[in-house]
């Protein structure tokens, strides 16, 4: 029977989701939990990758299970026995060829900025002082919405098929000492999202234009676009689904 996980994590101490040879993932620790609960050999797929560092809010996981068990039961074990800063939320049955990556329909994240230095938000917010011109940014942010080549926001070493992403929305919003910017597309590439964001603040900060910031799209050259910003600030929010993957 496949199943998915519904997951959460703080990427502080992990290299991103994915197992490595000499990198502890938060793959690799999930995996070992749930090989040793169900005392056979346990391999999950994600539904992506995140980067080192980057927390998740809202991840799935599938599984092949063949033991029957208490789906709700097996939730309180299996979090008795991951680290403090991983959680499993829900368990749902879905179809034998249901995949957790492929047939994610829409992946949403939001990228956290203090613009005052909190002690209490150190590693889940970056500080970012300089003056920003947010509503700029937001008239740049929306020339991304739609269908686009986005290499030149990708990381260079990637085995993707192409760059092409449909993005839903792209925004900025302000709340008190806190800056937020969201988006929500079909897919991301690796890098994607901090590589946008600091391209964004360039055109915030009066670096970069939006003139500017059109022909970096278009340039698709990497190297024309601005500095990633830290993995910290990041959180993957949601992950979507057709309701006709799951099992009723």
């Amino acid at each position: 029977m496949r199943y998915f996980f519904e997951i959460s994590y703080n990427g502080t101490h992990y290299n991103g989701w994915q197992s490595q040879l000499n990198a502890t993932g938060v793959q690799t620790v999930v995996e070992e939990v749930m090989t040793k609960l169900f005392r056979e050999k346990i391999e999950i797929t994600g539904s992506g990758r995140t980067d080192t560092g980057v927390h998740c809010e809202q991840q799935f996981f599938h599984c092949d299970i063949e033991k029957t068990f208490d789906e709700a039961q097996f939730i309180q074990k299996l979090n008795s026995f991951l680290p403090k800063d991983i959680a499993i939320h829900t368990i749902r049955k879905v179809k034998p060829t249901a995949s957790a990556r492929y047939d994610a329909i829409e992946r949403s994240y939001r990228y956290e900025i203090a613009r005052t230095k909190n002690p209490f938000l150190e590693g889940l917010a970056w500080h970012f002082f300089k003056d920003i011109d947010i509503q700029t940014m937001n008239q740049a942010a929306a020339l991304l919405t739609g269908e686009h080549d986005f290499e030149c926001f990708s990381k260079v070493k990637t085995d993707v098929n192409h760059f092409r992403c449909d993005i839903k929305k792209a925004e900025w919003k302000s709340e008190g000492n806190r800056l937020y910017f969201y988006i929500s597309a079909n897919r991301f590439l690796r890098g994607m999202v901090r590589a946008v964001v600091g391209t964004l603040l360039d055109v915030g900060t009066g670096k970069t234009s939006i003139k500017d910031f059109q022909q970096i799209i278009k340039s698709r050259d990497r190297k024309k676009a601005g500095a990633n910003v830290p993995a910290y600030g990041l959180y993957l929010m949601k992950v979507k689904y057709p309701s006709t993957v799951y099992l009723k």
